[in-house]
């Protein structure tokens, strides 16, 4: 069977495994700790409201068949422990079948999660971590070497990640097209990191240097994944420097990581630590052979979707084409907001809410607020919730399902929503009144925040929600 492995790739799949694995840790850690808030029993979006209007078919799910909160922690900490078991080597140390079981049961342990969470799980790269983690159950482990088919799979599924990127950035916003996208993107990005007014504030010309590498790197690079060693090495490495940028400019999750740990499988690591151990060269068995091998046919059928949209003038972003998420399209920052807008809440403890009253401001962990709060580095971390009060400032659309429930939790001193905020400015009691406010923020030039020490400056746009309060079912205030 020398066809169907590829032993130089042998460090490469170590590689790519173990940073799988971790990225897998990440994402059940955090749904562990945020759904009770998002998607439990009494969350914003509760699980059992949705798989009671979406059928089984359409979102395959353990919490389909039943649902508690303590079913869900024991999933989501059960799939922490065994992806944290095969980041350390296990996977290695056990028979192929066994490895395969035990990334197959991550696989469907967080499809399980994805498939009822709902617009908080709505990202690229919930999609992006189902399919590549789908490909990583026939990777195979110690017991036989790399098989080639799925390293291309791999790399087939970097290129549209890649390329698709690139592809929406060239039909969409014109500024991608003038190399001028980055004179707002590291201001306005949903999330902004520590360093992201330093990147905004770099020379223009070096922004459009920015914005040419980046279409370099997702336009052109890509192609050569495909071709022989050292040039696909190349390729891998920069796409991996590309990432690295991005994770320094901005939180974006686990994506950066998703992504790079793809472009590490197409690395031949020969060429430093020397040549493979024998069992690399290993035959597979029939058995193997045989199902990496109808693994391939399926992902190359279901191919034919992606490709499409990617052809298409009317390319859409991050997008799943069936319910196990096996083959997927992605794509990002089709176009790029010139100015920034964030949603503020506050409450009063006032019976009369009025418009100069006693408000306080809530605290997120993540997304911008006071003014003199440097943005901090989150990612790998995925705080969801301020994810979303990015989307809500763009448009009350995108809230209209979660908004008002979240604020009826505020209203109510819920625990569990409240962990999800750094700063409760009502520890002893909930407020009266909870209202919200849309405000336009922008960075501080240099001379601002040596005079002011802030980061940002905002100024009122309008009202976002009117003061609103609990009332009891026969609809007067509760006492």
């Amino acid at each position: 069977m020398d066809w169907f492995t590829a032993p130089a790739y042998w460090p490469a799949r170590i590689v790519f495994q173990r940073t799988l694995a971790g990225v897998y840790v990440l994402a059940f850690v955090g749904a562990a700790l945020q759904f009770r808030a998002l998607i439990g029993a009494h969350g914003m979006l509760p699980v059992p409201r949705h798989v009671r209007y979406v059928p089984f078919r359409h979102a395959p799910s353990l919490f389909q068949l039943h649902y508690s909160d303590r079913l869900f922690a024991g999933c989501a900490w059960a799939g922490a422990t065994l992806a944290a078991a095969l980041a350390a080597g296990v996977g290695d140390a056990v028979p192929l079948g066994a490895a395969m079981a035990m990334w197959a049961v991550l696989w469907s342990l967080y499809l399980s999660i994805v498939n009822v969470g709902q617009t908080w799980y709505s990202f690229g790269w919930e999609s992006l971590l189902l399919e590549v983690g789908f490909l990583a159950v026939f990777l195979g482990n110690a017991r036989a070497g790399p098989p080639v088919l799925v390293l291309w799979l791999l790399w087939w599924v970097l290129f549209r990640v890649e390329f698709g990127a690139g592809l929406i950035k060239m039909r969409g916003d014109a500024c991608w097209r003038k190399l001028t996208c980055l004179y707002h993107h590291h201001e306005t990005q949903p999330m902004p990191g520590p360093l992201s007014w330093f990147f905004h504030h770099l020379p223009k010309p070096l922004h459009r240097v920015e914005c040419a590498a980046n279409h370099v790197t997702q336009l052109a690079v890509p192609f050569l994944l495909f071709v022989p060693q050292p040039v696909a090495s190349f390729a891998a490495a920069v796409m991996v420097a590309t990432q690295l940028w991005l994770v320094l400019s901005g939180n974006f999750a686990w994506l950066n990581w998703l992504t790079i740990a793809l472009a590490l499988s197409a690395v031949d690591f020969t060429r430093f630590t020397g040549p493979p151990p024998a069992a690399a060269s290993r035959a597979a068995p029939p058995w193997y052979v045989v199902l990496v091998c109808a693994v391939t046919v399926l992902v190359l059928v279901l191919s034919r979707h992606p490709v499409a949209n990617m052809i298409s003038r009317h390319q859409v972003m991050n997008r799943s084409y069936d319910g196990l998420h096996l083959v997927n399209t992605y794509g990002a920052f089709g176009s790029v907001g010139r100015i920034r807008e964030e949603v503020v809440v506050e409450g009063t403890d006032e019976r009369t809410p009025r418009e100069d009253g006693a408000w306080r401001e809530y605290g997120f962990k993540g997304k911008p607020g006071e003014l003199r709060r440097l943005p901090r580095q989150f990612a790998p971390h995925h705080l969801r919730l301020d994810w979303l009060m990015w989307f809500a400032a763009l448009s009350p659309g995108y809230a209209r399902d979660w908004f008002g429930p979240f604020v009826e939790r505020l209203l109510a001193g819920d625990r569990d929503t409240l962990r999800l905020l750094r700063h409760n400015p009502f520890p002893d009691a909930p407020p009266r009144f909870v209202r919200a406010r849309l405000y336009r923020y922008r960075f501080t030039t240099r001379r601002e925040l040596r005079e002011t020490g802030a980061w940002w400056h905002r100024t009122l746009v309008r009202e976002y929600l009117p003061p609103t309060r609990l009332t009891d079912p026969a609809g007067s205030e509760p006492e």
